[in-house]
């Protein structure tokens, strides 16, 4: 058995290695591709596909300013080649740089899975160390539909590859992968058709926010609402047929599922290490990334339910840090974890949502603002756009922040900070600058329309 001083599983944010740690014997485990599902298959290369798409919806809809733009077409090839002709090479290159030496650090290819108390088998290789650090990431969930699994479906990990652009493309899932991604294909010229178990798409958002998007997009996409296909058949010409309930069946050329993901706890059989996990296969981790066995810390989609690579790197900063500084641990602070959904209308959100507040008994008022109601709102002609902040009563804190519309993943941004500094609404409405007359109004405006509530 081969012994080592850390052993880290998956190269995304564990391959993030930090110089204090020099001098260590490292194994770093992977069993897919090199990076991570960040660099690969998902944020880096999903929002290089998402930026061509906005442009040519904002394109095809210039004529209510004024503007008479339309899309002659898009290249997908040359859009999908350009994007994997950058990424690729990154991967290639840091799989390069840790499997020819890197100080300290070797390159294990394979699916670890633990044998005992720190110790791994890696496709018939025995390891072992004092301390182990988690970060395998999750995959996709696949829902149990008859013939599904029979069929040529995608996930976010293979359809950003397709060799052309469907004529149709169903999909199967309403949350932020499902409505991205279909943000895309609709943009680039797909007919887009999707299944969503929830009436809503992005269910888990603020009501209020998820209501409005699904009205807005569902002009641009088929969306059969609270309902999921029944049976999935492949046809001898490779189409695919989706049958529903009700007898209706619809042909699409390519289907992606996208009902969720699920950690690679399993693959880990973490059982076997006595790493101790939730329903959902999440490994238990408090927050310091340690996890209730000593010498096992745990990071990113594999320990925690946001799924997001800055909160990733976040946590692999501290685990790095704590595992090997006992006596100085660091902690993440989870009070204000923003996330930003890329479709289009675009969302972002911080915080509490109106109704788990709400639920939650909390005394508060909710401000809110539309884009059309300031300058750079009229500009855009926006009758849709908007966002909210909640405050609370007592002390003017930011419970939650959610924003609907163009740069709402910027816009959001002062009233995260705000959370993380406990800031109260009046002194981030009245003590600061905001750029007249930029889109930033909209979230100074929310904050004046709450304080006005709580005058």
């Amino acid at each position: 058995m081969d012994t080592f001083d850390l052993i880290i599983i998956g190269s995304g944010s564990g391959n993030s290695i930090p110089p204090h740690l020099a001098g260590w014997k490292i194994a770093l485990v992977e069993r897919g591709i090199f990076g991570g599902t960040c660099l690969n298959v998902g944020c880096i290369p999903s929002k290089m596909f998402v930026l061509p798409a906005d442009l040519a919806e904002t394109a095809r809809h210039g004529s209510h300013i004024g503007v008479d733009s339309h899309v002659d077409g898009v290249d997908f090839a040359a859009i999908r080649d350009r994007i994997f002709g950058r990424i690729d090479p990154i991967a290639a290159g840091g799989k390069e740089y840790r499997a020819s030496g890197t100080p300290g650090v070797e390159l294990i290819t394979g699916t670890a899975r633990f044998t005992g108390d720190r110790t791994f088998d890696v496709d018939g290789r025995a390891i072992t160390a004092p301390k182990v650090l988690l970060a395998a990431g999750a995959r996709p969930v696949i829902p149990d539909i008859p013939g599904l699994a029979d069929a040529p479906f995608h996930t976010s990990d293979t359809i950003m590859r397709l060799p052309q652009l469907p004529a149709r493309l169903g999909v199967i899932g309403g949350g932020y992968i499902a409505v991205e991604l279909g943000h895309v294909f609709s943009a680039y010229g797909s007919q887009v058709t999707m299944w969503t178990r929830s009436p809503r798409m992005l269910g888990f958002e603020d009501e209020e926010v998820s209501q409005r998007f699904t009205e807005v997009f569902a002009r641009r996409v088929d969306h059969r609402a609270g309902v999921l296909p029944t049976r999935v058949e492949t046809r001898p010409d490779g189409t695919i047929a989706l049958h529903g309930a009700d007898g209706e069946v619809t042909v699409v050329d390519q289907l992606l599922v996208a009902t969720g993901r699920r950690p690679n706890s399993d693959l880990l059989d973490t059982t076997a290490g006595g790493i101790p996990t939730t329903d959902d296969g999440r490994v238990v981790v408090d927050d310091t990334m340690a996890t209730p066995v000593e010498g096992v810390w745990a990071l990113g989609d594999i320990a925690n339910d946001y799924q997001l690579k800055h909160l990733a790197n976040a946590e692999a900063k501290v685990a790095f840090w704590n595992l090997a500084h006992p006596d100085d641990q660091r902690r993440v602070d989870y009070r204000a974890v923003p996330h930003a959904i890329f479709g289009h209308p675009q969302i972002a959100g911080v915080g509490l949502t109106e109704q788990a507040a709400r639920a939650a008994g909390l005394d508060f008022v909710v401000g809110r603002r539309d884009y059309g109601g300031t300058a750079y709102g009229w500009a855009l002609e926006d009758s849709e756009s908007f966002a909210k902040v909640l405050i609370g009563r007592a002390d003017q804190r930011i419970l939650g922040a959610h924003v609907i519309g163009p740069q709402a993943a910027t816009l959001v941004q002062p009233l995260i900070q705000a959370m993380q500094f406990d800031q109260p609404a009046d002194r981030v409405a009245h003590e600061v600058f905001y750029i007249h007359p930029a889109l930033t109004e909209v979230v100074e405006n929310a904050l004046l329309d709450g304080l006005d509530q709580l005058a």
